[in-house]
């Protein structure tokens, strides 16, 4: 199943490693351990020294306890109508937080400021729920990418109008490769970002990040209200310590990128075949002809049942041999 999704890919043996280290005797319970006081550090070299760190074990986790720490039952966000919060998330962050996520469509998956103006604008309290916050995904669930400018316009435009910023970086690592950033500069002008390591090589492991310390004094109780307070939370904390103490996140996404790009090169070569999003990170969307598609079992998935829209997902352990095997498979498929 190697184009299916990332989150079929195992364990980075670094990760492993650190893991089987953590477990050496007891430590403190709950977070009060050195090897997560170490992990903590490490996002604050990462995205600056206000930053306060709570960990999760998955994605809808990290990304309920961000927008519980923005939202009040009364207010309401906006997002892309393809926005991972809404369309995979079975209505989590609306039933944890009690508010609305407001919808907009997208060519691309990302916002604009005047999307952001137009949603700030459509107030109208007690009435209708206030506008408070903007959930950005940086990549997009389409494997689009914010640039430096997008973010920081879509960033102005919300603190501007007095909104609060959520970047969902489930992928973040897989952004700030393709832009050849840092991790902060990847999620930048954001109040709270949740943080993906379990689609980066880890086991379950997944993070928020307050970077508005204003919002940080509630994020333990939070993190505890959404059952992700794990007694052994040091198993989760030394996973972020293998990813960030040196460079394996950057590896670990350039490596799913480079595929990715491998990947897309082989389909545009295709007769019959469209990409539809360009291809920045590690996702690729593509139309295929449908002899095709006979070919993706146990290599991809078909995104759009009934149609010929595919995404394709490379990992941290996809190889160019990997990619060049599925390359055979298809261009069998259309030959015959």
């Amino acid at each position: 199943m190697y184009f299916v999704s990332d989150n079929n890919a195992g364990v980075h043996p670094d990760v492993l490693a650190a893991v089987v280290a953590a477990n050496d005797g007891h430590a403190r319970s709950y977070g009060a351990d050195p090897v997560t006081a170490r992990a903590e550090e490490l996002f604050r070299d990462h995205f600056g020294a206000h930053a306060e760190t709570v960990f999760a074990v998955t994605g809808t986790a990290a990304n309920v306890i961000a927008l519980a720490a923005v939202l009040r039952s009364y207010d309401t966000a906006l997002c892309a109508e393809s926005a991972h919060v809404y369309t995979d998330e079975c209505n989590a962050p609306e039933r944890f937080t009690g508010a609305r996520l407001t919808v907009v469509p997208t060519a691309d998956g990302r916002l604009t400021p005047a999307q952001v103006a137009a949603f700030a604008a459509s107030a109208h309290p007690p009435h209708a729920p206030r506008p408070r916050a903007v959930s950005i995904s940086q990549p997009t669930e389409l494997g689009t990418v914010y640039t430096a400018a997008e973010l920081r316009a879509v960033a102005d435009a919300a603190h501007e109008h007095g909104l609060l910023l959520h970047v969902d970086g489930a992928r973040l690592a897989n952004a700030a490769a393709a832009l050849g950033t840092g991790l902060a500069e990847a999620a930048a002008g954001a109040d709270v970002v949740s943080f993906g390591g379990t689609k980066n090589g880890a086991l379950a492991a997944d993070a928020v990040v307050f970077l508005d310390p204003a919002l940080a004094g509630a994020r333990r109780m939070l993190q505890k209200q959404a059952m992700q307070l794990l007694s052994k939370a040091r198993f989760v904390a030394a996973q972020f310590v293998a990813l960030l103490s040196g460079e394996l996140w950057r590896t670990n996404a350039e490596t799913a990128n480079a595929t990715a790009s491998r990947l897309a090169g082989v389909l545009a070569g295709l007769p019959g075949v469209e990409l539809l999003h360009p291809v920045r990170t590690n996702a690729v969307f593509a139309s295929l002809p449908r002899p095709a598609l006979a070919a993706l079992d146990g290599y991809g998935g078909v995104w759009e049942p009934g149609g010929t829209m595919v995404r394709f997902m490379t990992a941290f352990d996809t190889t160019d041999a990997d990619v060049d095997a599925f390359a055979t498979v298809l261009h069998a498929a259309l030959n015959r």
